[in-house]
């Protein structure tokens, strides 16, 4: 069957996908709060084991730039059972990784096919009715978030158990169930346009500079996802050390306090519609810095590292939904095309955010990762001040 937007999306649909980019989008963040499991089991230095998460997120943005453009051209339920199977093995690979190398090129192939979300948001807004998009996007958005946090809470909880390869080896089985599940309830659904890969590419350079307001959101979610990522690379090393001396489960466990801003995300898609996506990035950046700050004076005692998880996660996520918002109206029938500009920018920006707070937190621990979150969290505001929606 091939799904037809007249018709709208169907309610089980919407609820396929939200699961679907939960459990895809997990795979991603398992290893945040392994790190130091990952570090000692493979005899590694806390910077060597740094650099997994970056593999990890440049995988992503070169998988989005190379691969999410192809649900332009090819069916895309089939693509999508296709690239969950590469997921699949690839963290089978990271289960059994016997040095750092292996390791990174595991995370480095987790990062290249976990492209489920990023296929599946252009096309429920493709497939929804225009009053139904806000609700959907909303809804799929939850689940992504959803899967975001519990993957650190999972993972942390699993590593103290059993050790960090049980974890990788349980998620490869999670994409086996997902391909199953995928190839027998999502409809087909067949691209229209006919063109070239070469072509579909390029095309990508033209939507860049025709559109500048994709330019601006782009760029803004690079600075605060890349801050989000840093944070989360060092809060696992900052657990385990003084005043609080914690285990993976306990840096884990943090991803419960981020559950606010997935149960928040059809409220604020709500107020999207109501106010705007220009005013609501504006408040999501303001709640960006004061969360910095707070974990930057009041980190040390629990209540506040708390206070500040909360609002951190929950500034940079809502800018991202109010993002999207705004972005997928931009061009009729691009919604791929426009998702891979603004996705490999946001999780270039998350590289490069593993990649500093490596080397601020080798140099100047908490305080160092905090004031490079800083620094990316004021780009975004200058960046957001240039121009108007």
């Amino acid at each position: 069957m091939n799904q037809d937007r007249s018709d709208g999306i169907a309610p089980q649909t919407v609820i396929l996908m939200a699961v679907a980019v939960g459990v895809a989008i997990a795979n991603v963040y398992y290893n945040q709060p392994l790190l130091v499991d990952i570090q000692q089991g493979l005899g590694v230095t806390p910077a060597e084991a740094g650099f997994l998460p970056v593999a990890t997120q440049l995988g992503l943005a070169l998988g989005i730039l190379l691969l999410v453009p192809l649900g332009d051209l090819l069916e895309r339920r089939r693509l999508l059972v296709v690239l969950s199977c590469g997921t699949a093995i690839a963290l089978l690979g990271m289960a059994l990784a016997v040095n750092l190398s292996w390791a990174v090129i595991a995370s480095l192939g987790i990062g290249l096919t976990t492209m489920v979300p990023y296929l599946l948001l252009p096309l429920a807004n493709e497939w929804a009715k225009p009053d139904q998009q806000g609700r959907v996007l909303g809804t799929i958005l939850s689940g992504l978030f959803v899967g975001i946090l519990l993957a650190r809470t999972v993972s942390g909880l699993v590593g103290a158990w059993v050790g960090w390869r049980y974890m990788y080896a349980l998620a490869s089985g999670l994409m086996l169930i997902l391909v199953l599940a995928l190839h027998r309830l999502l409809p087909e659904s067949r691209p229209q346009i006919k063109t070239s890969y070469a072509e579909l590419l390029l095309s990508l350079w033209h939507l860049v500079r025709s559109q500048p307001l994709l330019r601006k959101s782009s760029l803004l979610q690079a600075m605060l996802f890349g801050c989000l990522i840093a944070f989360w690379g060092v809060l696992a090393f900052f657990l385990a050390g003084p005043p609080y001396n914690y285990g993976s489960e306990v840096a884990g466990m943090f991803g419960l306090v981020g559950l606010v801003t997935a149960f928040a995300a059809p409220r604020v898609g709500q107020m999207v519609d109501r106010s705007g996506s220009d005013r609501i990035i504006g408040i999501s950046i303001a709640l960006v810095a004061i969360a910095l700050l707070v974990l930057l004076f009041i980190g040390y005692s629990l209540w506040g590292l708390i206070l500040g998880t909360v609002l951190l996660d929950l500034g940079v996520q809502s800018a991202h939904l109010a993002n999207q918002n705004r972005i997928y109206r931009l061009v009729p029938g691009a919604g791929n095309r426009i998702g891979t500009v603004y996705f490999v920018s946001s999780f270039i920006g998350g590289g490069l955010g593993s990649f500093l707070q490596t080397y601020a937190w080798k140099t100047w621990h908490w305080t160092g990762a905090c004031l490079v979150c800083l620094l990316m969290t004021g780009i975004a505001f200058l960046v957001h001040g240039w121009g108007q929606e």
